[in-house]
């Protein structure tokens, strides 16, 4: 339930035209961990003037910024009934490796003679929920990458540059209904199976939707046209979901575009092989779809 507190944390009640706080619905002490980090990767952030830099540059930066974080799963898993946005200094996955590194390039643009955690999870709710609104509940997440792209797309957030990059072919014949066939595997469902039915009706309609991508075989005559700070999505040839990995561009001094992601492999924040060479590293690594921050 909505109370008063979250309408004036939105700045509803008060006049406020925009959303200007994060609608946290936990305690900072559950949502945001590693404050030190945090303070650390800033204070070094306005000291180099990073929002100065492109946009997708900023995005680069913050990620190499946060190299060496080790790989943590499920970290977004915080609560076994109310959902709150939530960032994790500490311990890493591939999903808020890229998000938080875009959250905290979308942030510093915003000057200000300080920042604080709630100005970083305001950037997290914009690009982590549906609509840019989370509502406490759990399905009010995007948890699927494909949506991930076209959600913050349509709200001008990133531009899919998929198409641009490279040729593309379009993915068919593939359920996406991961979460809603292994529920077990997810803390929020396991403690609320109710919120099956209603997630599956949401992946049938992500179904729906036209997914195109670049095959591997294409990526590497392709990887000229991606810049740093692009978000790389990984396709993958598995049944039941579009993509299986996704992490950052990296074009380094020798002009080679590197795939810059946190590994389930090194157990922390790398920057890898080249992102067509990581591709090839994998079988079942089917292409790549390609975000472009706005």
């Amino acid at each position: 339930m909505l109370t008063r507190r979250h309408f004036l944390s939105w700045g509803l009640l008060s006049g406020g035209a925009s959303l200007l706080r994060a609608a946290e619905f936990l305690p900072q002490s559950v949502t945001f961990r590693g404050v030190e980090k945090f303070q650390q990767v800033v204070a070094q952030a306005m000291a180099e003037n990073w929002a100065a830099l492109p946009m997708g540059a900023r995005v680069a930066q913050f990620g190499q910024a946060l190299r060496g974080i080790k790989y943590v799963g499920w970290t977004l898993e915080i609560d076994d009934h109310i959902e709150s946005p939530s960032a994790n200094f500490t311990g890493l996955d591939c999903w808020t490796f890229f998000e938080i590194s875009l959250g905290l390039a979308r942030m510093i643009g915003k000057r200000q003679s300080s920042y604080s955690p709630g100005d970083l999870l305001r950037q997290i709710e914009q690009t982590r929920y549906r609509g840019g609104v989370c509502r406490g509940n759990y399905l009010d997440r995007i948890h699927y990458l494909d949506e991930w792209y076209t959600d913050n797309a349509a709200r001008g957030n990133i531009r899919n540059v998929t198409r641009a990059v490279g040729p593309v072919v379009r993915l068919t014949e593939r359920g996406n209904d991961e979460m809603s066939l292994n529920p077990k595997l997810y803390r929020y469902l396991r403690a609320n199976p109710a919120l099956v039915p209603q997630l599956r009706q949401m992946e049938a309609r992500l179904e729906q939707v036209p997914f195109d991508y670049i095959p591997k075989a294409q990526v590497a005559a392709c990887e000229p046209q991606i810049q740093s700070g692009d978000i790389i999505g990984i396709v993958t040839n598995r049944p039941h979901v579009y993509c299986s990995h996704v992490g950052l561009a990296l074009r380094t001094a020798d002009g080679a575009c590197h795939f810059m992601h946190a590994s389930a492999t090194y157990k922390k924040v790398v920057v890898d092989k080249t992102i067509h060479e990581y591709l090839n590293s994998v079988k079942s690594h089917a292409g790549i779809v390609v975000g472009r921050p706005r």
